[in-house]
């Protein structure tokens, strides 16, 4: 089945209107519970690798991508992981630090759609129409994430190192996942007028603070848009979030293309979960903030 959006053409045009600015070294603040750092688990935040990246990663947030261009994007953002020396994913405090940097590192590089980019590209859609189409596309985005990996995975298997290889595809499909559903939060908060922190490091920690959460940012909160580090016990938290997500993803080594199926079918029933239980927190902080002008 074709993993392409239905609707109008307009669910079709990728490029956004906001684009946040290039990540900094701020937003990986260190926190004790992250341990020591070394090249294998922790290349430099400011780095071409970190851009090329989360070029990667941006590109496989867009709405509709034909399958083959997501296996594609999927198999370089593979490479581009090996590339930056990471060697010890088997471990899982290892593949945990890797993933909560690497989120932590192109969540600033995720492009997110103001509410009039929205409309132009949704036309003829009212507030809760928009949000149900942002969820589906976002579902069947991961979902296709969860199907190219276990493509991916399904043509390694008869490649002998292809348990060397497994973790690296693993902690790749979690952070496209994890990508895509910041995408999603991201433009629901603007479909119901939340608004988050200005500016490309506050708002990337915002968006991975609300995924970790499935919480809504609330701008009425003391001290929400001053940050622009994740705190040791938001790390701990998103940390914690990412293991239950990469645990999930195991299912994309399934043999064959059983893998591909199953592993679509789980992401796309997490990310409509986590779609619904935004949008209930949104409407409730919408409700307490003053009316803002559509």
């Amino acid at each position: 089945m074709s993993e392409r959006s239905e609707g109008t053409g307009a669910d079709r045009t990728p490029a956004p209107q906001v684009r946040p600015a290039p990540a900094g070294p701020d937003v990986t603040a260190a926190g004790p519970d992250t341990g020591p750092t070394g090249p294998d688990t922790a290349p430099d935040p400011t780095g071409p690798d970190t851009d090329e990246l989360g070029a990667t990663v941006a590109a496989l947030t867009v709405d509709d991508i034909a399958p083959a261009r997501r296996r594609q994007l999927l198999t370089r953002l593979v490479g581009q992981a090996r590339a930056r020396g990471i060697t010890d994913l088997f471990k899982p405090r290892a593949a945990a630090r890797w993933m909560t940097d690497t989120v932590a590192e192109v969540a600033p590089h995720v492009p997110i759609r103001d509410l009039a980019t929205l409309r132009r590209h949704f036309p003829g859609l009212d507030d809760e129409a928009l949000a149900d189409r942002l969820v589906r596309n976002a579902s069947r985005a991961t979902a296709g994430v969860g199907a190219a990996g276990g493509g991916v995975a399904a043509v390694e298997w008869a490649v002998t190192p292809t348990l060397l290889s497994a973790p690296v595809l693993l902690a790749a499909e979690t952070v496209a996942v994890v990508a895509i559903e910041l995408k999603l939060i991201g433009e629901l908060h603007e479909v119901h007028r939340v608004p988050l922190p200005a500016g490309g490091t506050g708002r990337a920690v915002a968006l991975v603070q609300s995924w970790a959460t499935q919480r809504g940012i609330n701008p009425m909160m003391p001290g929400v848009g001053v940050s622009a580090v994740l705190g040791t016990a938001a790390r701990r938290e998103l940390r914690d979030s990412l293991m239950r997500r990469f645990g999930r993803n195991l299912t994309t080594l399934g043999p064959f293309l059983t893998g591909a199926a199953v592993a679509g079918y789980l992401n796309r029933r997490a990310t409509r979960a986590l779609g619904e239980q935004l949008r209930k927190d949104l409407r409730r902080t919408a409700r307490a903030l003053p009316e803002v002008p559509s």
